[in-house]
């Protein structure tokens, strides 16, 4: 008996000498992880501003130029894009519920030719591309000056006009319609099952900034009706704050929508930058508490957000001072949400912008903002406006960004407010070829991955990648011309959480 534990014993301490000398080489040096950081660019199809570059493209270039889009952010090492689905009542995708909009075949109600559904497509290539796809809804937008189409019978403005109002230049759903509330969060509701997205986005556009009449004074809100009849319902807010206690239904109930259909769907907001003047002291500026009837600070305190984006398109120095307001947002952020500001990547030029009567940014300014964030906030992130902007590498941003601050891939930080089981722990192996190391790929046990992290350790060096989750097989060409050592990979899930790392030598 003692004999045979004796040699018992011994298999399994000779066992665990080999198993430490297999992970030696690792506990000599640190296996490193990427940072975690949210990377991300809005694209903006409202007037063909990012994407397609104009109304009636044919399919092939329209695919061909939002690919190119996402080629661009992953050289870019960003993470996420933002793509604007819903911008005046009308769909960028096939919907029951609203047209086609114009900015894709150049008619409200007409489809793309040859047939295509582009949400979809854009799901499937940002996915295969490691990239999060969030969508992107104008709530109360029907119709802006930039549109030229006629409204086909089944747009809100001809099918619904009782609830939609005319102020100034545009057509707007009235915030205080029940109508108009149930609209919108039937079409996110919808997007939501029919699509693999992984963030629903609104942005600052509630009541409408004001109009000026000929006197200089704000042209108020054509409101009289629903307010009335609230009223004679049995309110007793005033008007302001039954206006924002509408926009408050809104954020709130999108939110729970969402949750309810699929929990792991993030949930962004990207509201004007400035609370209200004063907040904090010796900031100016709209107020957007005031005028749009946006209290986006109790949304953020009532975390009815999984992410917050204020749209902060302002200098570090100034009245609106960048870093100042970003501490501020980041004081009120009671619930923990993810604070991701908003970053003006359309202020910077090559040179004087004479059209816009002001002095452009140099790129430096905006490369010193994603800085500030990364100093200020615990789990940081950055949101540019747009898309557009980088592919034209104005003032060498996008060359500026690749070699600096964005020179490694990163990791969408983790969403742990929303529960999610880890990914399991991998199973791998590694041959090398003539090309490189070829990497096969199992996920283990537990959540699908939706990203690998792939660290390989050549001599002293490492490189570090962010594979998509979908790939089983994946070629590591290695620079230098390096022989790498062992591989060491992680499964990650959509929601941030890493499973245990798998190692493996390269034979």
């Amino acid at each position: 008996m003692i004999h045979r534990n004796h040699k018992s014993w011994l298999t399994i301490a000779l066992a665990a000498v080999a198993a430490l000398s297999t992970w030696s080489k690792t506990l000599a040096a640190d296996v490193p992880s990427p940072p975690r950081e949210f990377r991300a660019a809005w694209i903006a199809t409202v007037a063909n501003i990012d994407w397609p570059s104009k109304k009636g493209l044919p399919t092939a270039q329209q695919k061909k130029e939002l690919t190119a889009l996402f080629d661009k952010a992953v050289d870019l090492n960003l993470n996420a894009v933002v793509l604007q689905i819903r911008p005046s009542a009308d769909a960028m995708y096939p919907s029951k519920l609203e047209p086609w909009s114009e900015y894709l075949a150049g008619e409200t109600g007409k489809p793309p030719k040859p047939f295509y559904d582009p949400l979809k497509f854009a799901v499937d290539e940002a996915h295969r591309r490691g990239l999060q796809l969030h969508v992107w809804f104008n709530p109360y937008r029907v119709r802006q000056t930039g549109a030229k189409s006629e409204p086909t019978p089944d747009h809100a403005s001809v099918a619904d006009a009782k609830i939609v109002r005319d102020y100034g230049p545009y057509k707007w759903f009235d915030p205080g319609e029940p109508e108009a509330l149930k609209r919108f969060i039937d079409v996110v509701t919808d997007v939501v099952k029919r699509y693999d997205v992984d963030g629903i986005h609104i942005d600052d556009y509630f009541y409408p900034y004001p109009i000026q009449d000929e006197n200089k004074n704000n042209v108020p809100f054509p409101d009289d009706e629903s307010y009335q009849r609230a009223v004679d319902a049995g309110e007793t807010l005033g008007r302001d704050d039954w206006r924002r206690q509408n926009c408050d239904r809104l954020v709130e109930q999108m939110y729970k929508a969402v949750k309810q259909e699929k929990p792991h769907v993030l949930v962004g907001i990207s509201p004007f930058g400035i609370w209200r003047p004063g907040h904090p002291e010796g900031i100016q500026g709209l107020d957007q508490y005031a005028t749009l009837y946006a209290d986006a600070r109790k949304w953020l305190r009532e975390g009815w957000v999984d992410y917050f984006t204020p749209q902060l398109y302002w200098r570090i120095e100034g009245p609106q001072s960048y870093p100042k307001l970003l501490a501020w947002w980041n004081g009120e952020n009671v619930k923990g949400r993810h604070l991701w500001p908003g970053n003006g990547a359309h202020n910077v030029r090559s040179g004087p912008d004479v059209a816009e009567g002001r002095t452009p940014w140099a790129a430096e300014e905006l490369i010193r903002q994603i800085e500030l964030t990364r100093e200020i906030v615990e789990q940081p992130g950055n949101v540019h406006f747009s898309m557009k902007c980088l592919v034209d590498n104005r003032d060498g941003l996008t060359d500026k960004l690749k070699s600096g601050v964005y020179a490694e891939p990163a990791l969408v930080p983790e969403v742990d407010w929303l529960g999610g089981k880890p990914a399991g722990k991998p199973e791998i192996s590694a041959k090398r070829n003539s090309k490189g190391v070829a990497l096969d790929l199992k996920p283990g046990k537990g959540e699908a991955p939706s990203l690998w992290v792939v660290r390989v350790r050549a001599g002293s060096d490492w490189t570090v990648k962010i594979v998509p989750g979908g790939e089983t097989r994946h070629l590591l060409e290695l620079k230098n011309g390096k022989e790498a050592d062992e591989v060491f990979v992680s499964a990650v899930t959509r929601l941030g959480q890493e499973s245990p790392l798998a190692q493996t030598d390269v034979k």
